[in-house]
């Protein structure tokens, strides 16, 4: 570490400028200040930039320099080409990077002006080169807000203006056209309300910077269970619908058949609801604003009206997990006299039945 101690934008540089970057998102946050738990987000927002900054520095300035533009170049592919365009891929390609490079500078622009640095700073050593490159990531997907409570990746409304000054072209697929809208009102159709609110979720505005955060961390865990449960397809399927591909674009992307996207979408939608109801309920009920603490997302009202349906085993089994200071699963079942398995069962059981309850009693009141 000494070689970067002797600069002050070496160690020391890079963390002063973390320090005041989560002191800047926890003041600014509407979320993390009526919490009560300033400290907590603190420590949980230094372990998510240190990790990005860390997975850079281990692969390396070249290395790291691929994947970041990869990762970027992949999400603006689709919109560098004015719509409706026949450009091959050698033509989109070079628009690409025409558009990337215009991107860098105004990365690495913006990196002076939120760290106040000087107008010739550069990054030199590893750990500048790693912080960098995160900081190059997180600036290209900052969602931005636009009309009818929608957002936008910034790095795509940068691609879109920058189509927009590309020659247009008038050509149309209208098959495309067509099956694309006649697929995604099916798709919509068919989504549970599982999936359908965690997508909403993931795809909503996220002004907040605590909320931007908590997005990024379901979203990249979302993505870590997908591939331990040996689902690259659906990885693949979940950045696409983030992008807010129509499902023939997924389908031409993915090189999918519709019965073959039909499958896929039934494996999405089996494994985002046991990633939300079991694998990682808490993290994603917290997200929602629809932990345990805040009766699920229920109102007061909702609450009780919910636990009348319940069986009386159930009631007391949601009190005991509601007991502060929380009590483990073994020690419930051991109260209840069941199996620590039935403890398991009977949670995800009491969450879908929370959830659609809820989704319900809103549905009812919209209509």
């Amino acid at each position: 570490m000494a070689h970067l101690q002797r600069r002050l934008a070496g160690l020391d540089g890079v963390m002063q400028r973390l320090t005041a970057e989560i002191d800047r998102i926890c003041t600014m946050s509407d979320r993390i200040q009526a919490s009560g738990e300033v400290g907590h987000w603190q420590m949980s927002l230094v372990s998510h930039r240190v990790g990005k900054c860390l997975t850079y520095y281990d692969m390396g300035s070249t290395r790291g320099r691929v994947e970041l533009h990869s990762s970027l170049s992949a999400i603006v592919y689709r919109h560098v080409a004015p719509r409706g365009s026949n450009l091959g891929f050698q033509g989109r390609y070079a628009l690409l990077e025409d558009f990337m490079q215009n991107f860098y500078i105004e990365v690495i622009n913006a990196f002076r002006r939120e760290h106040e640095l000087p107008e010739d700073y550069t990054p030199r050593t590893r750990l500048e080169l790693a912080e960098y490159m995160a900081f190059s990531e997180q600036y290209a997907k900052r969602r931005i807000s636009l009309r009818g409570s929608q957002s936008q990746q910034l790095i795509v409304l940068r691609a879109q203006a920058f189509s927009r000054r590309q020659p247009a072209e008038t050509s149309v697929d209208m098959t495309l056209v067509s099956e694309g809208a006649k697929t995604e009102a099916a798709e919509a159709h068919s989504r549970s309300s599982v999936v359908q609110q965690v997508r909403e979720k993931m795809m909503a505005d996220a002004d907040d910077p605590g909320d931007g955060v908590m997005r990024d961390r379901v979203i990249n865990t979302l993505v870590e269970y997908l591939k331990a449960q040996n689902q690259p397809d659906c990885v693949d399927y979940l950045a696409l619908k983030l992008q807010d591909c129509s499902a023939a674009e997924i389908d031409d992307i993915l090189g999918l058949s519709a019965r073959e996207r039909d499958y896929l979408q039934q494996r999405f939608k089996y494994h985002i609801e046991k990633f939300s109801q079991q694998h990682e309920w808490e993290l994603v009920h917290q997200w929602l604003g629809a932990n345990l603490e805040a009766h699920l997302g229920m109102t007061p009202t909702e609450w009780a009206d919910f636990l009348v349906t319940l069986p009386t085993d159930h009631r007391r089994f949601l009190t005991l997990k509601q007991t502060q200071p929380a009590i483990s699963d073994e020690a419930i079942a051991q109260t209840l006299g069941w199996t620590p398995k039935k403890v398991q069962r009977s949670w995800t059981k009491v969450l879908k039945q929370a959830w659609n309850y809820r989704n319900q009693a809103r549905g009812s009141e919209a209509s």
